[in-house]
């Protein structure tokens, strides 16, 4: 039986930050796909139009997102952009340069996207300031202390907020992710992985005590399908 009362601390495969290959190629397109089919990228793209709501829409406006991945979030954001109109600058940052490298050459239509590899608790990404910044599906990747020193970081230079989109843990979405998995036929890495996010991800509780110690009180906090939370916290 699943224990979901705690996160767990186990590590993930691709917190190997100096993994390269077929597998991580795989797998990076494999959570593309299965953010596209259930919804999660919904999730960011409504968080996002949120907090532009008040922001007008011929100012361009700064959007990062940590750990890009393949970059699927920012090309679907990028696409939004232009349908409504908006001058929108992307960048992308991930620590894994393979996964960088392929995020490029996937956003090669895109000038609007830049990517960077870079370590999110390096003093250069400290000094890089931004409207909005996204972690979706990254939160749970690290322990309590590292995720309150983001957050902390995060508040002080995004000026307009941020927008998490992370993983609920519970029973339910461990056995469904199982039978998800087999079914739509996943690689091993990605079946792994995605066990273990499942445990690494949060109870509602836990995220408005983490708030609550960070002091921050413009925000709102839904669940969402498929067994996420979308967190959005302004900072206007």
């Amino acid at each position: 039986m699943i224990n979901t009362s705690q996160r767990t601390s186990a590590p993930e495969i691709m917190d190997d930050f100096q993994m390269e290959g077929e597998t991580l190629r795989q797998t990076l397109d494999e959570i593309a796909g299965i953010n596209q089919l259930l919804g999660g990228n919904r999730i960011t793209v409504h968080g996002v139009r949120q907090l532009l709501q008040s922001v007008p829409i011929d100012k361009t406006v700064s959007i990062v997102d940590l750990g890009c991945g393949n970059g699927d979030m920012l090309r679907t954001l990028a696409m939004n952009a232009r349908k409504e109109g908006r001058t929108i600058q992307f960048t992308g940052v991930d620590a894994n340069r393979f996964t960088i490298a392929h995020a490029i050459t996937l956003s090669a239509d895109y000038p609007e996207i830049t990517y960077h590899c870079t370590d999110i608790f390096s003093d250069e990404f400290a000094e890089i300031k931004y409207d909005i910044v996204l972690c979706t599906l990254t939160l749970h990747h690290f322990g309590d202390a590292e995720m309150r020193s983001l957050l902390q970081l995060l508040q002080r230079n995004a000026s307009i907020g941020i927008v998490i989109n992370d993983l609920h843990r519970s029973k339910m979405a461990y056995y469904l992710f199982c039978v998800f998995s087999f079914m739509w036929g996943l690689g091993p890495m990605a079946k792994e992985d995605g066990r273990i996010s499942i445990l690494r991800g949060f109870k509602r509780k836990e995220l408005t005590a983490l708030a609550k110690s960070l002091n921050i009180v413009q925000y709102t906090l839904r669940w969402k399908w498929a067994y996420r939370y979308q967190w959005i916290i302004s900072n206007l």
